[in-house]
């Protein structure tokens, strides 16, 4: 009689590595299901929102292994061995203070609703990981994926852009 073996993933997700059980159970990842769904169901990590659940807001926007990703459209399956960070894990763990975008956000009123601000940081967050001044150019680019049904792109714009140049 032969056994089922069960196939694991690990994920480290702000900081914390988690192991997750694929299979068709209904406690396991099933392969089919997304990052989104396992940060928010699983690991009540419920920042990144789902909204248009097809990749085009931006609102679920998450950083896996230093990129932007969009976790509506990515599988949890294919994040295994990566790092992902949210919102969540961008306070300093020691310390509880918000991480210096986030602390710039609030400083600056930088959004309405806030639906779409865990998105919105989380992009200009791997943005600034990889390039700390950027152009305003480059910063539209990196948030070109990021839809704010409020119209608050260009505090978000005049906030990242004050937030560079005074750390120059």
């Amino acid at each position: 009689m032969r056994t089922e073996q069960k196939e694991y993933i690990i994920l480290n997700v702000n900081g914390i590595d988690r192991k997750f059980t694929v299979g068709e159970d209904r406690t396991d990842v099933q392969p089919s299901e997304t990052l989104a769904e396992t940060l928010r169901n699983r690991l009540d990590l419920t920042a990144a929102k789902v909204s248009c659940d097809k990749g085009a807001c931006g609102c679920c926007t998450v950083i896996v292994d230093g990129e932007a990703t969009l976790s509506c459209s990515t599988l949890t399956v294919e994040c295994d061995g990566k790092h992902v960070l949210t919102l969540e894990g961008l306070e300093d763990p020691v310390t509880g203070e918000l991480d210096p975008i986030q602390q710039a956000f609030i400083d600056h009123t930088a959004f309405q609703c806030g639906y779409c601000t865990p998105g919105v940081i989380m992009t200009v967050k791997a943005l600034l990981m990889k390039n700390p001044h950027p152009t305003e150019n480059e910063l539209k680019e990196a948030l070109a994926g990021n839809y704010c049904r409020c119209g608050s792109h260009h505090q978000v714009i005049e906030t990242v852009m004050d937030m560079t140049r005074e750390e120059a």
